[in-house]
């Protein structure tokens, strides 16, 4: 990504600063749980996932980042305020040997799409991995999803001849 740092901490996309509306990028701290939970909420309706207490997505989310088990990114649109965020987890590659990383989430809710936070989100996800030295990074959408694996395709991610499975074990969030 083609960026700079502002004084707060927060990356602006240079590349999509003409578009729309400038995207500005910011890691999550614990200031900005209830924003982050709001759009991981939102994240969660998308994906039809049912959740019977309502402060458990704010919860996860604190327990990951307090943990370091994960980085939570927030884009904001100048206007719009913030309306996305990617979750990423490290991981490791036994077939690179490597460390690796799992982009577990990203979301933009109906008030930000279309002025480039998604793009600005994941090009972030990438230039810091690439300035950690990662192998790679690793995602999963839903097979309808198209419109996300477009952007994915057009950032440079290919899709993966694997199959994948997953064996649930637990019981309703």
């Amino acid at each position: 990504m083609n960026g700079r740092t502002t004084p707060d901490e927060a990356r602006v996309d240079e590349d999509l600063a003409d578009g729309p509306a400038a995207v500005l990028l910011r890691e999550a701290g614990e200031a900005d749980l209830d924003v982050a939970a709001e759009l991981f909420r939102g994240y969660l309706e998308f994906y039809e996932v049912e959740v019977e207490d309502p402060e458990r997505p704010r919860a996860f989310l604190a327990e990951r980042i307090g943990a370091g088990d994960s980085f939570v990114l927030l884009a904001e649109v100048p206007g719009a305020g913030t309306v996305g965020f990617t979750q990423v987890y490290p991981i490791f590659s036994s077939l690179a040997m490597r460390p690796a990383w799992l982009l577990g989430d990203l979301y933009v809710a109906p008030a930000g799409r279309r002025t480039g936070a998604g793009r600005a989100l994941l090009r972030e996800v990438l230039r810091r991995a690439r300035e950690a030295g990662v192998s790679g990074v690793q995602l999963e959408t839903a097979y309808d999803n198209h419109l996300a694996q477009g952007l994915y395709e057009a950032e440079g991610f290919v899709r993966e001849e694997f199959h994948m499975y997953f064996h649930d074990l637990s019981e309703k969030v």
